[in-house]
């Protein structure tokens, strides 16, 4: 199960300030838990029986075992939330299954073209992900991908297209119409919130990811912080922690990892609580660190730079993976390695550099057992939940996001949306 220490040299926060803190914003962790402030619309990710029941979970594994048979490979079309956590899945683990390959996170041409180049003479299937359907990217990834299954496949494009958005929505019209299997886009969930349900569950199943666990790892993290009050529960004391650092001038988090199987992971992490908390000009700047390549960069920064940063690590608790270095002909100076294991090297490096860092900076430790469905599932619901803490402590919305409807406003005009069409 997953685990959450703190700790700090420098001691920013005592320990009577941090226990008056989660004393006086008690009714927010209750009002989280008991959906009694406003947000009842958009919290379908809170309860997973609602939208991976095990009849849902089995028409997602229906369906994907029939891609599993026939795709070589499977294109995910969508941007920000709509894929950001079945790739953090798909990338961290590496599963057997057709190559998935991802379109409407760009509008290069360049990268376009390369993706085309990739799926000639591939049996190719397409997932279209877009909840209003009126996203500029994934528009223009599914208009071209439908183009090209129909070039290779005729009058049988339409059964390798499919599509999951909202009920009602355009893209449900045309997916009756053109014979598209759609899933759902629960009205009640917004992007960045989505990982379980139809939306992240289905493309990690057809990675060949077991989603019963990752829908597992959901249920137990849910009950543990359902279960637990104040310090106890990690969610809650997460929120308020970094909370009280961004009021002591701490107004960037970095997210560091001596894994790059997190490097997607990290991405997703950064979506949720840059796009749920950066508003009303409030809010922590989520960043992230892939080690030990970036200690080599922004390592310098970390310890002697401004003092802005504070950092959450994780880790892995079992080894799984290993290679031992052996010595051979070439004199390198490196024999003091000889019958070292790489895991080990690598977690000595990880644990120094959180010696180090806690010296300058305030530090999260969070540790999950392995890297697997399970925790995954573990770090996506509590990272969600006390995201939603953090937020109410702000005192900000953590599920709109004006700023981003700000951008597509003038893209759409430049673009001519709203013109006469011909």
């Amino acid at each position: 199960m997953l685990a959450i220490t703190y700790q700090d040299s420098q001691n920013r926060i005592g320990t009577e300030e941090l226990n008056r803190y989660l004393q006086a914003n008690k009714n927010v962790l209750e009002q989280v838990k008991n959906s009694r402030q406003g947000y009842e619309e958009v919290l379908g990710w809170m309860d997973p029986e609602e939208w991976a029941s095990e009849q849902q979970l089995a028409r997602l594994e229906e369906k994907a075992g029939e891609i599993r048979k026939n795709a070589d490979a499977f294109v995910l079309i969508g941007v920000g939330g709509s894929n950001n956590a079945a790739r953090a899945v798909i990338k961290g683990l590496k599963k057997e299954g057709p190559r998935v390959y991802y379109a409407g996170n760009t509008i290069s041409p360049y990268q376009v073209h390369e993706l085309l180049k990739e799926l000639e003479g591939k049996s190719v299937y397409i997932n279209v992900i877009a909840k209003n359907f009126e996203t500029l990217e994934p528009g223009i990834g599914f208009r071209v991908l439908r183009k090209w299954l129909a070039d290779n496949y005729g009058d049988q494009a339409g059964s390798r297209i499919i599509a999951t958005g909202t009920p009602g929505s355009h893209l449900e019209k045309i997916s009756r119409e053109n014979g598209y299997t759609f899933f759902t886009f629960p009205e009640s969930i917004g992007g960045r919130y989505s990982a379980i349900c139809d939306v992240g569950l289905f493309p990690m199943a057809v990675a060949g990811a077991d989603i019963r666990k990752v829908v597992q790892g959901v249920k137990d993290m849910r009950k543990l912080l359902y279960k637990t009050e104040g310090a106890e529960n990690p969610a809650y004391y997460y929120g308020a922690v970094r909370n009280l650092l961004n009021q002591k001038g701490m107004k960037a988090e970095m997210l560091s990892f001596f894994e790059p199987r997190y490097n997607y992971f990290a991405k997703w992490w950064i979506q949720l609580f840059a796009e749920s908390e950066g508003k009303e000009g409030k809010g922590i700047c989520p960043i992230s660190a892939q080690y030990s390549e970036d200690l080599h960069s922004v390592g310098q920064f970390i310890q002697e730079g401004t003092p802005m940063i504070f950092e959450t690590f994780l880790d892995i608790k079992n080894q799984d993976a290993s290679y031992i270095l052996e010595k051979d002909l070439a004199d390198d100076r490196f024999d003091y390695l000889n019958g070292k294991d790489l895991w080990e090297i690598n977690k000595k490096a990880f644990e120094a550099t959180y010696k180090a860092h806690i010296q300058s900076l305030p530090c999260f430790h969070i540790q999950v057992d392995q890297i697997d469905e399970y925790s995954f599932g573990e770090l996506f619901y509590f990272f969600e939940f006390a995201c939603y803490v953090s937020g109410m402590l702000l005192g900000i919305n953590p599920f709109d996001q004006p700023g981003v409807e700000a951008y597509k406003k003038y893209m759409f005009e430049a673009l001519g949306k709203d013109k006469p069409q011909e």
